[in-house]
């Protein structure tokens, strides 16, 4: 027998996949009503099965409204482009090392001339006012949500 983490997957999975534009958007205390199950399960699901690296993006808003909102991400098959952008960014990325690969996203026509300059700001070290070495692991994380982004289809 499955356990419920799995069916609760499965579940937003397959009404993800019947979604014409791929989103959905759904109530955390209705979806624990419907699996009889506590809402911090539905938050582990989320949090563990619907992450970036994953292809998911999630926005959530809390209170009485509420919503969670998943969003599945078809990245460009360059193959090459992609094993770059891993190689590049990793963990961790410097501010040279991050504003050289937004030059070759620019230069290549793959990011426009607004689109890296926002990415420059975001990834700056005025912006990111955190000491070494957390500085350059936010960095690498804020670079590869925008690259998914602004590159995904």
């Amino acid at each position: 027998m499955r356990n419920i983490s799995d069916v609760i997957e499965q579940y937003l999975k397959s009404i993800l996949h019947e979604s014409p534009d791929g989103l959905i958007e759904i109530q955390r205390n209705d979806l624990a009503d419907h699996f009889s199950c506590v809402p911090s399960q539905i938050n582990y699901v989320i949090s563990t099965r619907f992450t970036l690296e994953k292809g998911y993006l999630v926005e959530s808003k809390r209170g009485g409204g509420g919503y969670i909102r998943i969003r599945r991400i078809s990245l460009p098959q360059y193959s090459a482009l992609h094993t770059h952008l891993h190689q590049t960014i990793g963990d961790t990325i410097d501010q040279t090392v991050a504003e050289g690969l937004i030059y070759q996203l620019e230069e290549a026509r793959l990011l426009t001339k607004r689109e890296a300059n926002m990415m420059r700001a975001a990834v700056s070290r005025e912006a990111l006012m955190i000491k070494l070495p957390y500085r350059d692991e936010l960095r690498a994380r804020i670079m590869k949500a925008m690259l998914i982004s602004l590159l995904g289809k």
